[in-house]
């Protein structure tokens, strides 16, 4: 039996909230304490409804207000609270043990350390904590006694094929290479001259994860991909020589973990966000997810493909940028949030992403990253670049 828990979640009204709180209705033993979003007041009014949290936080202040008066009028004691300093209160509040980090992008960073620095479990969706501030976050981690779960879905995978004394150095115990795995997105089999006129609508149908827009459009530029080789770096206390992407368009086989004497481990599974979720929530218990169980016999066949460097640039710029170190991942993530936006608005096309990226590695200044200043300026210096640039155009 697992223990009882109180969990906040930030990003409640996103595909990963919605599949947390999911897998929150099937146990008694968790209860919500807070939910946050940005803007979607009706969409965590309902949540509010259903959950009855202590707190609810809206980013937005008119929608906290609007909130505020949708719960008073239906009888709900919930008190509202609005702006980041609302997200980073819930995420450090002692009276709630777990925290799911779901905020997609840069918004997600203050209040994930936030609760880091509150020693709660952290389960971590939100990949920018890391790929902005990897080195910060994790000291965070290790000096306040926290517990941190990886939520992606890879990530989550080579958690759970890696020895449990991983810590001592993957490679002290036997590891000689993390095999990350990536569906290739739905343009994994067009040329990049078929890429020219790519739409949004095309880019955001993915072929198998059913996910937000922009993490959709990172997944067919493979820039997911890049920030998960980043994640995985400050994870697993390595670097990308030893993280091999796989291309598996089947994405059952989440990721695997390849030994010293031979063995590859792999974690399989339909593809479905409550595995990772269920699985954090019960570690180092196993609790039901809700995912039906994995047919073998439907699946017959496995495929695997190097991935090509050029037709994938993004996911060649994260490697170059993590090799370099210091704030050249948050140059990276900061353009790359920048120009997907800007795609999706029909304002730049689809090659032009990984050309503004490059842009802003090669223009930024790339600084240690050994403060929150210093993290959050290099982050705001390669916005305004990149916007700028894309003004020009």
């Amino acid at each position: 039996m697992i223990a009882s828990s109180k969990i906040t979640i930030l990003g409640s009204t996103g595909t990963i909230g919605e599949n947390t709180l999911d897998v929150v209705s099937r146990h008694s033993s968790f209860q919500v304490f807070a939910l946050t979003a940005n803007s979607q007041v009706d969409k965590l009014y309902q949540q509010c409804v259903d959950y009855k949290p202590e707190y609810a936080v809206m980013v937005d202040a008119d929608a906290a207000e609007q909130l505020d008066k949708k719960l008073s009028q239906a009888g709900l004691n919930i008190e509202v609270l609005s702006g980041v300093e609302g997200l980073e209160q819930v995420a450090a509040d002692e009276r709630a043990d777990t925290v799911m980090a779901a905020i997609v992008g840069a918004a997600g960073l203050l209040p994930t350390l936030a609760a880091a620095r509150a020693g709660k479990r952290v389960l971590l969706a939100n990949k920018e904590a890391l790929v902005m501030s990897g080195h910060l976050f994790m000291e965070e981690v290790k000096n306040n006694n926290a517990t941190l779960l990886p939520i992606d879905s890879e990530h989550n995978a080579i958690f759970q094929c890696m020895p449990t004394n991983f810590s001592d150095g993957i490679e002290q115990v036997g590891v000689n290479k993390i095999l990350l795995t990536a569906s290739g997105g739905p343009f994994r089999t067009r040329s990049l001259d078929q890429l020219h006129d790519v739409t949004p609508a095309q880019a955001v149908a993915h072929p198998n994860w059913v996910m937000g827009q922009k993490i959709s459009v990172d997944s067919a530029t493979m820039m997911n991909k890049g920030l998960e080789v980043i994640e995985a770096c400050w994870l697993f206390d390595t670097n990308t020589d030893m993280i091999q992407v796989v291309i598996h368009p089947q994405s059952i086989i989440h990721s695997m973990v390849s030994y010293n004497d031979g063995s590859v481990l792999a974690q399989l599974g339909n593809p479905d966000m409550r595995t990772p979720i269920a699985h954090a929530m019960g570690w180092p218990e196993r609790i039901d997810s809700g995912v039906e169980p994995l047919d073998i016999f439907s699946v017959a066949n496995f495929e695997f493909e190097k991935p090509d460097m050029q037709r994938f640039a993004c996911l060649r710029l994260a490697y170059e940028a993590m090799q370099t170190g210091g704030t050249a991942t948050t140059i990276l993530n900061a353009a790359n949030e920048i120009a997907v936006d800007a795609f999706l608005n029909e304002r730049i096309g689809f090659l032009q992403i990984p050309e503004l990226i490059e842009q802003a590695l090669s223009n930024v200044s790339v600084e240690p990253a050994n403060t929150l200043d210093c993290v959050l300026t290099a982050d705001a210096v390669t916005r305004q670049f990149v916007n700028e640039t894309i003004l020009k155009q």
